[in-house]
């Protein structure tokens, strides 16, 4: 398979970390780089072998190339919006990591624009790819389910968003806004949305967010940063009629049924149609497996912008949630 040309914008420590290591596993050529620092440019050419004349400080340059087939970017949430119109117009396929824009209403543009050019985006929403999140969301979608009746979760991190001045934005654009993207996939199109709030002091803030969704579903979703992020940070649950699904800290899935009493059962064992069912990753595997979920993400990308059909968090995920992130704390 003929490599695809990448273009890529944003060297910083998620993108070298992260997202680069995963998208060079699959069949990609990383065509041009680009990035204000010098320095961040030219240890990310090292790392992955793009030549000192594929180096660019200006986007619009790369933009511009005529040896590209799509773009990707992890710059944050203004820039975001801006060079993926550009990439839009230009006709390039476009990989954004969250959050897409600076907030819903500019996001929405971005949709628009993907519709109306026919152009593909995909938004770096990995929640929806990471191991134990599929399989969970499998089993919720599945019709011996039956129709999820609520969604109990927690989405929990440190302080580390601000330093000197306590300013929640960077919480509620690059953590919080997952959460608002994976409810919805696993529950359905949400009706309505609120929300309390209480501030333990400055910098320690939690959030209990409350859904009501279309189909007569509900749900809580608690956040906050005033957990230390060497605690489990995430735990959710979805309860239908005798069936539930737990992930904790995208470590394990446990399935729940409706077992028996085996107490005074002399033949009492373990049935795979009943008994609770557990799974957990095995770290212990030579392979370079990613749980997290970026390499399938990416690799969902890469068919896209090839002109494949996958089922993406494209660019209309992305102004849903902003749009439900907005709702829930106010607007940005």
């Amino acid at each position: 398979m003929t490599p695809l040309r990448m273009g890529w914008i944003g060297c910083g420590t998620h993108a070298n970390e992260m997202l680069l290591p995963q998208l060079m596993r699959h069949p990609v050529r990383l065509q041009a780089l680009c990035d204000v620092s010098d320095e961040r440019l030219h240890e990310t050419a090292r790392r992955y072998g793009v030549a000192d004349n594929n180096l660019l400080k200006d986007w619009k340059s790369l933009l511009a190339r005529d040896d590209i087939d799509a773009i990707g970017m992890a710059v944050g949430p203004a820039l975001h919006h801006e060079i993926g119109l550009a990439a839009i117009a230009r006709g390039l396929p476009v990989f954004i990591e969250k959050p897409p824009a600076p907030n819903a209403r500019a996001a929405q543009d971005l949709a628009e624009a993907s519709k109306a050019r026919k152009v593909p985006v995909v938004l770096g929403f990995m929640k929806r790819y990471s191991t134990a999140n599929r399989i969970a969301a499998n089993l919720v979608h599945a019709e011996k389910f039956g129709m999820p009746a609520s969604f109990l979760g927690q989405y929990m991190t440190a302080p580390t968003y601000f330093e000197k001045d306590v300013d929640y934005t960077g919480f509620f654009l690059h953590h919080c806004v997952h959460y608002f993207d994976l409810v919805p996939h696993l529950m359905g199109e949400v009706s309505s949305i609120s929300s309390r709030r209480f501030q333990i002091e400055p910098g320690k803030l939690l959030l209990h967010v409350d859904f009501a969704f279309r189909s007569g579903a509900i749900g809580t979703l608690v956040m906050g940063t005033h957990q230390s992020r060497g605690t489990p940070m995430e735990w959710w649950q979805v309860m239908g009629d005798h069936h539930r699904v737990e992930v904790r800290n995208l470590h394990e899935v446990r399935y729940f049924r409706a077992p028996p009493f085996k107490v005074n059962d002399l033949q009492a064992t373990l049935r795979d149609h009943e008994d609770t069912l557990v799974w957990e990753p095995n770290f212990t595997v030579a392979a370079n497996e990613d749980h997290k979920g970026y390499h399938t993400l990416l690799g969902d990308f890469i068919a896209v912008a090839r002109g494949e059909a996958r089922h993406v968090p494209d660019a209309q995920a992305g102004a849903q949630a902003m749009h439900l992130l907005e709702q829930a704390i106010g607007g940005l």
